[in-house]
């Protein structure tokens, strides 16, 4: 006789063997999440650092990022400046003002950053003239400049599998694709509206995401580009950011003062997170294991547990003396203008738009 697989029946009597796994593993779910929820309830600073020169204005940082071994992490922004720091000597050592080991002069505002996930002195920006630039962090040299795109450039991002693939997403409408390898681009899709971010499937060589002004984001295959494999709506303006938390995971930001969650395969959005305020500006998104951060333009920076829809953790940046680099008293008018965070640890970076930078843990 063979044996059923199969749930005793309600008929049968003998539902409780059921109900009771369920119910243990719900009551597991819920431990779980409430003590991923509690863990972390506040921001400490680690170090402030200044973006700007002394005595120059205020510059925004438009994006900051770790290098593949969490041992430097680049700033850039509208100063047209590439600035990359040594993340141990900033907090081993006590002064307020902290000088970086290289910087590299850009003709333009740029607009985002990355690194070469397996060649650590390799980084790539975009800027606001359309160019997309390979730049040798230690020596400051530009190893090559891509100029396909008839826009600004808002976003590029290197895959974590292939260290010689780059994808970058312009106003043009466009998102293409490069190697490191040749000049020109080895693949375009073209959207019906501006391309605010481009991001890599951190498992895949083939699969990227981006956002766009048309409130949704789009997934494709690149062996497959005439159409998306999905498009996620439910976003009520335009998508500034997209990352993944896991390679079946993506969240978006939005100017909608939302962050959402989508799982690859289901059109629906499995969870919005709301606390932050983001109606105009981009405000940075990171993601790390479980958590998701993001700025605000109150000048503070917003921490959520992914099965959570509000924050667990908040900072708010004051207004910095244009000298000592100092927190005064709080001015709205400022805010977070980009983030990033340290892997495998409860670290972030987070920079606003007076171009002071924060290293806070989440404790």
């Amino acid at each position: 006789m063979t044996q059923s697989t199969e749930w005793p029946s309600l008929e049968d009597g003998n539902y409780s063997f059921k109900d009771d796994l369920y119910h243990d593993y719900s009551l597991s779910k819920f431990s779980k999440n409430l003590a991923k929820f509690t863990q972390f309830s506040s921001f400490k600073v680690l170090a402030t650092v200044k973006y700007g020169d002394i005595f120059n204005q205020p510059s925004i940082v438009s994006s900051i990022e770790f290098d593949k071994d969490d041992e430097f992490f680049a700033t850039a922004g509208v100063t047209k400046k590439i600035k990359i720091f040594e993340y141990e000597a900033l907090l081993n050592n006590p002064i307020d003002m902290h000088y970086p080991i290289q910087e590299i002069s850009c003709k333009s505002k740029i607009s985002c950053l990355s690194w070469n996930n397996y060649i650590k002195n390799q980084i790539a920006s975009s800027d606001y003239e359309g160019i997309v630039s390979l730049w040798d962090a230690s020596t400051g040299q530009a190893m090559a400049q891509l100029e396909e795109h008839e826009k600004r450039v808002w976003s590029v991002d290197f895959s974590k599998v292939d260290p010689t693939q780059l994808a970058s997403g312009s106003d043009d409408a466009k998102v293409k694709i490069w190697s490191t390898n040749v000049q020109k681009s080895v693949a375009t899709i073209e959207s019906k509206a501006n391309i605010c971010c481009v991001k890599w499937n951190p498992s895949s060589p083939f699969l990227l995401a981006f956002g766009s002004a048309d409130h949704h984001v789009h997934y494709y295959d690149l062996r497959a580009t005439s159409e998306p494999l999905m498009i996620f709506k439910g976003h009520k303006k335009a998508v500034s950011y997209v990352k993944f938390l896991s390679h079946n995971e993506i969240v978006s930001a939005s100017t909608d003062s939302t962050l959402k969650l989508w799982h690859n395969g289901q059109s629906d959005c499995a969870r919005t997170y709301v606390g932050h305020n983001n109606e105009k500006n981009f405000v940075g998104l990171a993601v790390n294991g479980d958590y998701i951060c993001c700025g605000s333009e109150n000048n503070g920076i917003y921490s959520y547990y992914k099965a959570i829809a509000k924050p667990v953790a908040s900072y708010r940046f004051g207004s910095s003396h244009p000298v000592t680099g100092e927190d005064v008293d709080d001015d709205a008018a400022h805010f977070v203008s980009s983030v990033c965070c340290r892997k495998d640890s409860n670290v972030f970076l987070a920079a606003n738009s007076q171009g002071t930078i924060k290293i806070l843990e989440m404790v």
